[in-house]
């Protein structure tokens, strides 16, 4: 069948809401369905997020939890781009690559809006500048290499203002901020043996939380119980306190105290997607306002899911959270009410109910409420990882995961930093003969 007799589908964005679509239209293709599917990303991997401290901590290989692409989805086209801008009135997205040199337009008849979101720093002085997020790949290779860099830093006698090197500040109470404080505190304390100069007394990792308890979405039991074994740990909690400001001598609180780092985490807040703000469509707080079939009303044939969309639930009346198991949910269940568009069939509403939520909180405890049910300690650290296992794409991936898992209890944690810079060459100066009056010089 040609391609100008198949229905063209348009997918934006490859995290869990994108690529589970992506699947799932991917089986339509298989059966013959006439389809014509794009996906476009900016990067071409799919990025399993629960695992990303973990490799900011060193206890994952940074390949084993990105799956590339055109692996998960073969009859699907794939473009690594940017999206530039998308006009629902003309039905195309103009899309960007090779370095902006390249710009067209994809015209569509459905269009899938997964663009998530990005970090928001609320206009915070400094912070932006200088701290580091936990949003991508690179953000956990950049936190990893941060934390080597301080130690190697602050390790050498010679060293003499060591406190700012050894001082870690984590911002954020929820998941990511939690997971990301206990996996730091963990790699840099393990880390000590291999630097002679340095002693776990002049370490100091701090999570600062403008709640009362960390961790709200599991309750104030679990989140104690939290806080309890991470200060344990002798991670500084600061509950009730937001940052101010950030600046080379230190991170700011709101109480006006300084706390002399040079590492700063932002897991605080996010914002959606910015592209979405120059679209007609209704929006709520700058997320696109989405009916229970996912779809985005008064606008024939465009649909959005995940971070970037509020989508009502039919129980509650209230917008589904932001995570990962429900965009993926959305992801299936749209790409069916697509494919029911097309065929005439009945669309079917987008319905779930949390099945779990579950945090690491390092030396192998966790915090689980799974079905309603408490989980805490090494059992709730075992389902952790036992369900995001089964849940990251690919057995490839799975087995390489578990064997990384299975290292770390036998080896200590990899001190290697992940550098991108050329290795050095030599200079055409280095060539050129050098004058009389430098030859000789210098001893």
């Amino acid at each position: 069948m040609s391609n100008e007799t198949r229905t063209r589908v348009v997918i934006l964005g490859g995290g869990f809401g994108g690529i589970y679509a992506a699947l799932r239209l991917e089986k339509a293709l298989a059966r013959g369905v006439p389809l014509e599917v794009t996906l476009v990303n900016r990067e071409n991997f799919f990025l399993f997020t629960p695992m990303l401290h973990e490799v900011g901590a060193s206890d994952l290989d940074m390949t084993h939890i990105v799956n590339p692409i055109r692996a998960l989805v073969r009859r699907v086209h794939f473009m690594e781009a940017e999206v530039a801008a998308i006009d629902l009135e003309a039905r195309q997205v103009v899309i960007s690559h090779g370095g902006d040199a390249h710009r067209h337009a994809l015209e569509y008849d459905h269009l899938v809006i997964a663009l998530g979101a990005i970090t928001n720093f609320y206009h915070l002085p400094g912070v932006e500048e200088h701290a580091l997020t936990m949003k991508s790949l690179g953000d956990a290779i950049a936190l990893r290499n941060r934390l080597i860099e301080c130690l190697e830093e602050a390790d050498p006698e010679c060293c003499r203002v060591k406190v700012p090197l050894l001082t870690f500040v984590v911002a954020g109470g929820g998941f990511a901020g939690v997971e990301t404080v206990a996996a730091v505190n963990d790699f840099v304390r393990e880390a000590l043996r291999f630097y002679p100069h340095l002693t776990e007394a002049q370490l100091r990792v701090v999570l600062v939380h403008d709640g009362p308890v960390i961790l709200p979405e599991l309750g104030v039991r679990l989140g104690t119980y939290a806080q309890r074994k991470l200060t344990e740990r002798k991670v500084k909690i600061r509950v009730n306190t937001k940052i101010a400001g950030m600046s080379a001598a230190g991170v700011t609180l709101g109480d006006g105290t300084m706390i002399p780092a040079k590492t700063l985490v932002w897991t605080a807040g996010t914002t959606p997607n910015p592209l979405l703000g120059t679209l007609p469509c209704p929006k709520e707080r700058g997320r696109v306002v989405a009916n229970a079939s996912l779809e985005v009303p008064g606008w024939s044939g465009v649909w959005a899911l995940g971070d970037c969309a509020v989508i009502p639930d039919p129980h509650t009346g209230k917008p589904y959270p932001p995570t990962a198991q429900h965009a993926l949910r959305q992801g299936r269940v749209l790409a069916e009410n697509i494919l029911a568009a097309i065929g005439g069939g009945q669309k079917r509403p987008f319905v779930f109910k949390t099945i779990g939520l579950l945090a690491a909180i390092g030396k192998r405890t966790g915090v689980a409420q799974i079905l309603g049910v408490n989980f805490s300690g090494f059992v709730a650290w075992w389902l952790w990882r036992t369900i995001y296992l089964s849940k990251l794409p690919r057995v490839e991936k799975k087995v390489r995961v578990a064997l990384d898992w299975l290292l770390d209890i036998v080896f200590s944690k990899d001190l290697v930093q992940f550098r991108t810079l050329r290795a050095p060459t030599m200079s055409r100066a280095e060539h050129e003969p050098r004058s009389a009056a430098t030859v000789g010089s210098g001893g």
